[in-house]
């Protein structure tokens, strides 16, 4: 009898290891403007890892989406006007407001298949496409320490950035931040040749109820070369149909330029690859409280020199 306890007890242990979510949390600074001298910026961004699947995500939108969640569960969707008739998100429990993000999107991967999804909201509705091109990782001998791990170099080219990885064979994760997969270990740091984005692995938390984001039914499935176009086309149809969800698509957005688009590259005028999404209409955001003015009548707010002119990805190929 005391042996079956002892069963029961390991299998509920193990089976509530299995439900937990194990989140991998990295320091994540960009350099938002080539053009202008200024500071990087920094936030944090999460790579949580469960039975065989990942989401990449920054902790403003995480912290973001789940408050909407509970807004919607509440039966609001519509965000309050300020005397300055910004749109008003609501502060979190500590009384701070959420910050402005430059990753405005989330990222899912399957570690099965070694498929990567990247996925933007646009108020309820959702856009996606499926990353096609293959991480070619080329291998070094060179091994370091960092954060008590023992690490192994690897560079590639991708998205017109060359980045330098360094992986922990011991972690048995082959996976990283943003896109990055592929390695026989769990990357901790990461960076780009112009040392524009740099991903540094700080702690790792369990989880064992975490908020998940994934891919709705009815999300539009979209292509890399085409991800702008449907992004317009859903919001249109939103505008059109008067849907009040896109007002929860108004908040936060770091930058707002008029045919903006968030898919991941693009470093031309109205492509904003990797920073957050703009969209028409939005408006500019203020930058300290991530909280853009409205523009409802369908002005068109001046671009914001801040976070569009150095996209996570530079090109669309390789």
């Amino acid at each position: 009898m005391k042996k079956i306890f002892i069963l029961m007890m390991m299998i509920s242990f193990f089976g509530k290891m299995m439900s937990q979510t194990e989140r991998y949390i990295y320091q994540t600074e960009v350099n938002p403007d080539t053009i202008n001298l200024v500071n990087m910026k920094v936030e944090n961004t999460f790579l949580d890892v469960k039975n065989n699947q990942s989401l990449f995500i920054s902790e403003s939108k995480l912290l973001k989406d789940s408050l909407t969640a509970v807004l919607k569960q509440q039966g609001v969707t519509e965000i309050k006007k300020s005397k300055k008739d910004k749109s008003e998100f609501p502060k979190l429990p500590n009384g701070k407001s959420i910050q402005p993000t430059f990753f405005d999107y989330f990222i899912t991967k399957n570690q099965e298949d070694k498929s990567v999804n990247f996925v933007e909201s646009i108020g309820s509705k959702q856009v996606y496409y499926q990353e096609d091109r293959k991480m070619n990782w080329d291998i070094s001998n060179q091994i370091s320490d960092f954060n008590n791990y023992k690490v192994q170099k690897a560079t590639m080219t991708f998205g017109g950035r060359t980045w330098t990885a360094w992986f922990a064979p011991e972690i048995k994760i082959s996976d990283g931040p943003y896109k990055f997969l592929g390695l026989p270990g769990l990357i901790l740091k990461l960076e780009d040749d112009k040392g524009d984005y740099r991903f540094t692995f700080t702690k790792k938390i369990n989880i064992e109820k975490a908020f998940s984001e994934t891919i709705k039914p009815d999300a539009r499935k979209s292509t890399r070369i085409n991800f702008r176009g449907d992004k317009e086309s859903v919001r249109m149809e939103m505008v059109k149909n008067k849907d009040p969800e896109i007002n929860f698509d108004s908040f936060n957005r770091m930058n707002q330029r008029s045919g903006g688009m968030n898919g991941g590259f693009g470093g031309q005028q109205g492509m904003n690859g990797g920073m957050p999404g703009s969209e028409v209409g939005n408006g500019q955001a203020d930058i300290q409280m991530g909280n853009p003015q409205d523009n409802s009548a369908g002005n068109k707010a001046p671009a914001m020199n801040f976070g569009n002119t150095n996209p996570i990805e530079l090109s669309n190929k390789y």
